[in-house]
């Protein structure tokens, strides 16, 4: 997985294994995202995704034993669908809690191209300027959510 970053974005390429309409679905359906996008040390409690431009999406974990970001431990986050081109792009304001700034969007955008392969997404996480300790989060946590969509979209 390639992997850049600078202060405003995280930005990261992963190859995987499976077709761009099985990643978009991934990505795009409640029941799916919440089997990958999940951890042992931040369990998600809740994953809706209303998959549509303009639809809004919402996830929520259970409180975190190890992982505590701004004095937060039970993460909140949601949003709106602002680009919607099934199968190749995916991006929605995202807005969360342990922000220093919790009203503040942030975008995050998927983009999916085919190749020889299967899929090579690039997901970019913008707007991050004045959050350097999210930023620092994420920069750990977006790379081990990328594994984790190979996996399931590889296995499934």
């Amino acid at each position: 997985m390639a992997t850049a970053s600078i202060t405003d974005a995280i930005v990261l390429k992963i190859e995987i294994a499976a077709p761009p309409e099985r990643v978009f679905k991934a990505l795009t359906n409640s029941a799916e995202i919440v089997q990958w996008f999940n951890n042992a040390e931040c369990p998600v409690k809740v994953w809706k995704m209303d998959a549509r431009l303009g639809g809004r999406y919402s996830y929520e974990t259970d409180q975190s034993k190890t992982v505590v970001v701004n004095g937060v431990d039970t993460f909140r986050c949601h949003g709106e669908i602002t680009e919607y081109d099934p199968p190749r792009l995916l991006a929605y304001t995202w807005i969360s809690n342990w922000h220093n700034d919790k009203q503040k969007e942030t975008v995050v955008r998927w983009d999916l191209s085919p190749s020889n392969t299967g899929t090579v997404v690039k997901m970019t996480h913008s707007g991050l300027a004045d959050e350097a300790k999210a930023r620092e989060e994420y920069r750990g946590g977006w790379p081990s959510l990328l594994k984790n969509l190979k996996t399931f979209t590889e296995g499934n």
